[in-house]
């Protein structure tokens, strides 16, 4: 697969089969977010891999809409210095962002599938994951393998992006 095939055809995934993700096809996720580029190649990020059926269930609390957690193969919680308390730039959240893309772009090479989920709950992010009072976890990122596989080929959704003239400016806005 092409990067643009992989940008083109990429499609958020959220209902997943019952079988865990092949361990060098998770390796090669987590590589893709480690392989990523950083603002002065800070690499601030860690990854926190979550695989156990019961701490993915737990975890799905952390959101609204982080139910898609509970049924995933493996969950990469995204944690940064916390740039509110910490003398960490914000720019960190455009490096997560980035390493966040790469993920997502490899696993769907490998066809597995992948939705981002946001944290609400800090407080049990914190409890669940284990990470320092001086980070945050803002986000995290479901990953298995589609429950339906023809959902790797999906046709594009009618009106699911705006059109390219609609959202570029030339020199000015």
């Amino acid at each position: 697969m092409d990067t643009w095939q992989a940008i083109d055809t990429t499609r958020a995934i959220r209902k997943f089969a019952e079988r865990p993700l092949e361990p060098e096809h998770l390796r090669r996720i987590l590589d893709a977010g480690r392989r990523s580029g950083s603002s002065k190649n800070q690499q601030s990020w860690d990854f926190i891999v979550c695989t156990n059926r019961e701490h993915l269930l737990r975890l799905s609390e952390v959101g609204p809409y982080a139910q898609h957690l509970a049924g995933a193969a493996a969950a990469i919680a995204l944690v940064v210095p916390d740039p509110a308390t910490h003398d960490a730039p914000y720019s960190i959240m455009w490096d997560l962002g980035r390493a966040a893309q790469n993920m997502t772009l490899a696993a769907w090479e490998l066809d597995i599938g992948s939705v981002p989920a946001t944290v609400y709950n800090q407080p049990l992010a914190r409890e669940l994951l284990g990470y320092p009072a001086d980070h945050c976890c803002e986000f995290m990122l479901s990953f298995g393998y589609p429950e339906k596989p023809e959902a790797l080929t999906w046709a594009k959704r009618a009106g699911g992006r705006k059109p390219l003239e609609a959202v570029v400016h030339y020199e000015r806005w």
